[in-house]
């Protein structure tokens, strides 16, 4: 045994995959996929019936989270595909700053400065006419394979 004691960096992730495995087959519409290394929505499931050689395969069309590209994949049904951990959270907004970032009120107190502005033009608009009517407004921060984007916009009234 050594003297030395041994200090560990926890980011407070486990050590958690961004992904895990889940077999083509059992993935369904309005679920989660990894198609070309980018976490998607599946938007469409098409599979085919088995052929000479002997697999019926899954084919997979999905709108990635964060671009909202349209990606496609087919793979064996029997084979296991990555799907992403997606999570969603709710944040208070306390301010917009001049070059795109948001300060965002976390649920301990803490504020949250490393997210910008969305880049759909709908949802950016209502962020910053919310903003500037100084109504109360939370957003909802989707997070998935260590990206995170603001994809959600809540109204909860004026400010007192």
């Amino acid at each position: 045994m050594s003297d030395e004691e041994h200090h560990f960096e926890s980011k407070a992730d486990a050590g958690a995959s961004k992904t895990y495995p889940q077999q083509a087959g059992t993935i369904r519409k309005n679920g989660y996929i990894v198609i070309k290394g980018r976490p998607c929505k599946v938007v469409e499931v098409s599979t085919s019936k088995t052929g000479k050689h002997g697999h019926a395969k899954c084919h997979f069309v999905g709108i990635d989270i964060f671009t909202a590209k349209k990606l496609e994949d087919i793979v064996p049904s029997s084979h296991n595909c990555d799907v992403p951990h997606v999570n969603r959270t709710d944040y208070q907004l306390i301010d917009i700053s001049e070059d795109g970032f948001v300060s965002l009120l976390t649920e301990n107190g803490n504020t949250k400065d490393d997210l910008r502005l969305p880049t759909d033009d709908n949802l950016l608009s209502q962020i910053k006419d919310g903003f500037a009517e100084g109504k109360d407004l939370v957003v909802s921060v989707m997070s998935a394979m260590g990206e995170e984007q603001i994809n959600a916009l809540k109204d909860i009234g004026p400010k007192n």
